[in-house]
């Protein structure tokens, strides 16, 4: 008589022992796998601002009633200053898409240019709390009398340059760029420096009509 093995059924306990070996195995390899090293360890990434697309650069002339000409871009308007106290020739290059101005204010010397000058160098250095330096480019022009200094201020002063002009004799003009928005030159450096190069085009172009 031939006798055949007996197949033993497997306990639910054994099934569920076998079961929990199988997850916890997972478990491990799956925490190994996601282990911190310090080349896997999170960095912050650094805070991204809007791409600006920028116009061509296009120049036109003002030639309206005051003592001065200058070229300026075409994608900026040149009003008349609207504080009650300004003066006839006191303007503003405005910028709309930028939100940004140049704010020009013209006087007539009267043996007072030191007094005019060192204004413009105390305006200019009130924003050295603010600033990472300031940059002094001289201005001389023979041919047309014009003379003066640029204060190209880098950090986050709120006035990114200032500048001022003058023959000499009986005409001055300072100048000073301004931005609608918190001083931040992360933010605004494209456009700042954009704009920067349309100053420097205006002085290169800057006469007396006199």
């Amino acid at each position: 008589m031939i006798s055949l093995p007996i197949e033993k059924k497997t306990s639910v306990k054994t099934i569920f022992f076998n079961l929990k070996k199988v997850v916890a195995s997972m478990l491990l390899v799956l925490l190994a796998s996601c282990g911190n090293t310090d080349n896997s360890l999170p960095t912050p990434k650094p805070k991204g601002y809007f791409r600006i697309a920028l116009p061509a650069k296009s120049y036109q002339t003002y030639t309206a009633a005051c003592p001065f000409s200058f070229e300026y871009p075409t994608y900026a308007q040149v009003i008349h200053d609207p504080r009650p106290d300004a003066q006839p020739c006191w303007l503003n290059v405005i910028f709309p898409r930028f939100h940004g101005s140049i704010h020009l204010t013209y006087k007539h010397v009267d043996d007072n240019l030191n007094k005019y000058l060192e204004e413009c160098r105390t305006l200019a250095i009130k924003h050295e709390i603010k600033a990472s330096s300031i940059n002094e480019q001289v201005i001389i022009n023979d041919s047309s009398k014009v003379y003066g200094l640029v204060y190209d201020i880098e950090g986050n002063a709120a006035s990114p340059m200032q500048f001022y002009l003058t023959d000499s004799v009986s005409n001055f003009i300072r100048g000073s760029l301004y931005f609608e928005a918190v001083p931040n030159s992360d933010s605004i450096q494209p456009v700042s420096d954009f704009i920067k190069e349309d100053i420097k085009k205006m002085i290169a172009t800057f006469k007396w009509k006199n």
